[in-house]
């Protein structure tokens, strides 16, 4: 785990005390892909499949922690991440455990959205992220939502 993953890992479990009940972990964070593992144990339903509950969770966390680490990246720490929308679907069931991944909007998408903060204080940005049954790497749910960061 490098040492921008402990960070976020960090974050999480201090900002976001529910992340630490879910166990999320920060697998890693590189080329500007964030991974986080969730355990099957951990966030279990009825079905002894992965609650579609944790699951929405778990693929907010990716794309929050994403936003969170790219601008740290950039310098930028004055700012709020809130989700402001999200839409999810749950093609097929996660039977152990997951990996969350949010990878980097286009080089074209996220300059405007610096550009937009940098000039308003505030700006949105729409990040996807998809759940993985760890194992096998099947694709289990696909999110996309929009992250509005302000001062």
């Amino acid at each position: 785990m490098n040492r921008d993953s402990r960070h976020l890992e960090s974050v999480l479990h201090r900002d976001i005390p529910l992340t630490q009940a879910m166990g999320v972990k920060v697998l890693d964070w590189h080329d500007r892909q964030l991974r986080l593992h969730l355990p099957l144990e951990a966030n279990v339903n009825h079905k002894s499949t992965m609650f579609g509950g944790s699951l929405y969770c778990g693929a907010v966390l990716a794309g929050w922690g994403w936003l969170h680490l790219r601008l740290r990246e950039e310098g930028i720490e004055d700012g709020h991440i809130v989700i402001h929308e999200g839409q999810i679907s749950y093609p097929l069931p996660v039977t152990m455990d997951a990996i969350a991944i949010c990878q980097a909007p286009s080089e074209a998408v996220w300059k405007k959205f610096l550009a937009m903060y940098q000039r308003y204080g505030r700006a949105r940005l729409t990040l996807h992220s998809r759940i993985v049954n760890a194992e096998s790497d099947e694709e289990a749910v696909k999110f996309s939502g929009q992250f509005v960061l302000h001062r």
